[in-house]
């Protein structure tokens, strides 16, 4: 059954997450930008708040695919605590070096996700090389927050395959990007690991603003009856 990742900003928003059982808690700054990063304070604070409870990942925040600050912000970011750390691939930089880069702090033990974003024409194939780089997982996200959710900008085929070549590749896979109530059904047949919300959560569907008690439970019940229901 596919489970569900909250993003939350605080440990106050971290602990209605929690009670209302998701599986994921995810944390950034969405004033920053797609993957804006919390300041490393804040993210301490949530990690020992939550105490293990549930499973914590982290943003290192928008930045380019450059090397050395990317591995810098990696291993800051895992002192936390943090179970997982999560890498977007935005333009600029070198992927293939920025891989080799992370590749013994992968072989060492960190659990890396790479973020990329399906209104940036990724490519399945750059799956392999995430894989060959010893990273835990990846998630499909979406970089423009305005232009709709996920399925809005890649179509039901590609997301298949993207979940497939991932499962196929040994990786732990997610689906976020805008995404809204109405969307879970149409993912859930496609059995990602993950399916990750921050808008949809927030009152009035604003990501910059408070996430709302109320929506964190409807959704977190949605995605559980409607697995159900897919697997009967």
């Amino acid at each position: 059954m596919s489970g569900m990742l909250a993003s939350v900003t605080s440990l106050t928003e971290a602990r209605i997450a929690l009670a209302a059982g998701v599986d994921i808690i995810d944390l950034k700054a969405p004033e920053k930008g797609a993957l804006g990063a919390l300041p490393i304070e804040v993210v301490r604070e949530i990690v020992a708040g939550i105490d293990g409870a549930c499973p914590v990942s982290a943003t290192i925040g928008d930045q380019p695919l450059l090397p050395e600050p990317v591995l810098a912000s990696v291993l800051q970011m895992a002192a936390t605590g943090v179970d997982f750390v999560k890498i977007g691939f935005f333009t600029g930089g070198d992927m293939q070096a920025t891989l080799d880069t992370l590749a013994p702090a992968a072989s060492g033990g960190l659990r890396l996700i790479a973020v990329l974003f399906g209104d940036r024409q990724p490519e399945i194939t750059w799956l392999d090389a995430i894989a060959a780089a010893g990273f835990r997982g990846v998630m499909l996200d979406t970089q423009d927050k305005q232009q709709g959710s996920l399925l809005n900008c890649r179509s039901f085929d590609f997301l298949k395959d993207f979940v497939s070549a991932a499962r196929a590749r040994g990786l732990l896979c997610g689906l976020a990007g805008s995404l809204r109530k109405t969307d879970i059904s149409a993912l859930l047949p496609l059995a990602p690991d993950y399916l990750g919300f921050r808008g949809a959560l927030c009152v009035g569907s604003r990501r910059t603003d408070r996430i709302d008690e109320n929506s964190v439970l409807e959704i977190r019940n949605l995605i559980t009856a409607r697995s159900i229901a897919h697997a009967l």
